[in-house]
């Protein structure tokens, strides 16, 4: 018997995803959650195989649950599920300490060789995204500037390019607006802008547009 915890706050997606393990786990026991502390509770009260984890929970992120999972269990796989596109995210999950990254949008057709990977002690990407990285092996590679950002800082770049203004961010995020202010300064010097208008050409330039603004990325 293997015990899977799935933590999203979409209950037809969890259910879905139970349909597709069930058919190859037959013997699995499942684990629901919607909420980041609901997530860590469960993870503290019981023993998990696998975690398959949404990025974009209510609250406290994913990638906070991410961030405390790989801390304090170690050995547990982690599979992330997101709709970003993965060039945009995938490196920066398994960097935080996911086994794994997949797409929402062929979750169904790859998870169940994506939790046997993981689960077997291995990385899990897509093909696609293992060609890529192959390929660069050995190359001196470009990292655009706001690759070198820590997450709080990404982060608070992504809700300015969503509109969000300083206050609204230090509001939802439950910081001070001179906290996310400082963040917000410390960004624009490593990406050498002056002002939101180059801000957004920035984003347009790198496909940033297109990033999920809500998802919280844990404090580096």
């Amino acid at each position: 018997m293997i015990r899977i915890l799935i933590a999203d706050d979409h209950v037809l997606l969890r259910e879905g995803l139970k349909l597709v393990l069930i058919d190859e786990f037959t013997d699995a026991r499942f684990g629901e959650t919607g909420t980041a502390v609901e997530t860590l509770q469960l993870l503290r009260k019981q023993t998990w195989d696998v975690l398959i984890l949404d990025i974009n929970l209510p609250g406290r992120s994913g990638l906070e649950v991410l961030h405390e999972t790989s801390r304090d269990f170690p050995k547990l796989p982690v599979l992330v599920l997101s709709s970003t596109p993965e060039d945009q995210l995938a490196i920066r999950v398994l960097k935080s300490g996911a086994s794994g990254y997949l797409n929402k949008q062929v979750a169904a057709e790859e998870l169940v060789n994506a939790v046997r990977k993981v689960m077997s002690g291995g990385v899990y990407v897509s093909q696609a995204l293992a060609e890529k990285l192959a390929g660069e092996i050995g190359q001196e590679l470009y990292r655009p500037p706001h690759e070198l950002l820590t997450n709080r800082e990404y982060q608070i770049l992504t809700l300015l390019i969503s509109g969000k203004s300083v206050k609204e961010i230090a509001a939802e995020l439950s910081r001070s607006i001179k906290t996310i202010s400082t963040f917000r300064s410390r960004a624009f010097k490593k990406l050498d802008l002056n002002n939101d208008m180059e801000l957004y050409k920035y984003a347009q330039k790198h496909g940033l547009m297109e990033n999920d603004p809500s998802e919280n990325l844990p404090e580096t």
